[in-house]
């Protein structure tokens, strides 16, 4: 616990390559994925989510029990925004910082395609 740890002492502003959303990859993530070798997230939760969902995979390994997955154990946290592009009321699965457009969904459909 010494030089190792001190590394990822902050937390870590990333942006999705989905949804060009800025999230947290915290202290205890960096070093989670550290100590595993693995390479930085490149998507928010959300969208890992809905990829994971897409494919059908939903943790399971060795699990046993009830649950499916940390993502599937129930309805996802929803935060309500103010549409960037037309002022209508969306509700978005990240919390808002304030520092990025937040879209609703036809607007954010509408700038993707």
């Amino acid at each position: 616990m010494s030089k190792e740890r001190s590394l990822y002492a902050s937390d870590k502003n990333l942006v999705c390559q989905d949804c060009n959303q800025e999230f947290v990859f915290s202290a205890s993530e960096q070093q989670f994925y550290a100590d595993r070798q693995f390479s930085e997230p490149r998507r928010c939760p959300s969208c890992r989510a809905a990829r994971k969902a897409q494919r059908g995979d939903f943790g399971g390994g060795s699990h046993t029990g009830g649950s499916r997955g940390g993502y599937s154990s129930g309805p996802r946290e929803m935060f309500s925004a103010t549409c960037s592009s037309c002022g209508r009321e969306a509700q978005v699965p990240f919390r808002p910082s304030g520092t990025k457009p937040v879209y609703c969904s036809d607007c954010f459909t509408a700038r993707r395609a």
